[in-house]
């Protein structure tokens, strides 16, 4: 499941403020209320390649938080040429220990990797991978401060593009699949902050509902299907004492 347990938004509201907010201002916003709200919880940040910058790194590091960020070659040029100067360096050496293969039944290629950058006082690591299916190549590259193994370099390919479940289970179904929230709701700014959020909460409440519910599974209903049942339950279902027992008892939650 892909939930939304915080969001922050980017505060221009007017075309004549003297300094534009951004997504990374309101990152920093966002990171000091996540360690406020989860204060011991183990966090590892996927993002895109903008989040991959000096500052962020300060940030998980003050917040005990790992990361792993998608890394373009133009980010961080210095970080890129020695990445590509040590890989290439083994390669005509004739060393192969930082690769491991990928033979699956549709899918051939190989992770590279060199630990231990030095990026600004950061010891930072960096992979790349190389894919290859019957219809296309792919090529991209991460940057985390989790020391990458032959054990772990899979592992963290996976986490790593794991991230466009964000995309399209998160914004993409909220954006034009479900709630089409690309058109403006209204002209009042945090009227449109508000039902953004009221839509995020509507967005946990159906996931919830339809992962929760084996039979609602097996049943395929449609999305409006599964509303107008939700809506009824609201409506007119009552918890009995069985149910609120139920509340009570702990729950395992994985966060990938």
């Amino acid at each position: 499941m892909v939930l939304s347990v915080a969001s922050e938004f980017i505060e221009n509201e007017s075309e004549d403020v003297e300094k534009q907010d951004c997504e990374l201002n309101a990152f920093y916003r966002l990171t000091a209320r996540l360690k406020d709200t989860f204060k011991k919880l183990p966090i590892c940040l996927i993002a895109d390649s903008l989040y991959a910058c000096e500052n962020v790194f300060k940030q998980c590091k003050a917040n005990n938080w790992n990361y792993l960020f998608r890394f373009k070659e133009d980010r961080i040029k210095s970080i890129t040429d020695e990445f590509q100067a040590l890989k290439n360096m083994e390669e005509e050496e004739g060393k192969k220990a930082n690769v491991v293969k990928i033979r699956e039944s549709e899918q051939r290629g190989e992770i590279t990797w060199v630990n231990d950058i030095d990026y600004r006082g950061f010891g930072v690591n960096v992979f790349e991978c190389e894919l290859e299916d019957e219809k296309r190549k792919q090529k991209f590259t991460f940057i985390t401060d989790i020391k990458i193994t032959k054990n772990n370099a899979k592992k963290l390919m996976n986490a790593g593009r794991s991230r466009w479940r964000i995309e399209n289970e998160g914004f993409n179904r909220q954006k034009n699949l479900r709630y089409h929230i690309e058109h403006a709701s209204s002209q009042d700014y945090n009227a449109m902050k508000n039902h953004y959020l009221l839509t995020q909460i509507t967005e946990i409440i159906m996931v919830l509902h339809e992962h929760g519910s084996k039979i609602l599974r097996s049943m395929k209903k449609t999305i409006k299907e599964i509303s107008s049942r939700l809506l009824e339950a609201f409506r007119g279902q009552t918890l009995t004492d069985e149910d609120i027992a139920q509340l009570g008892k702990p729950m395992q939650i994985r966060f990938t």
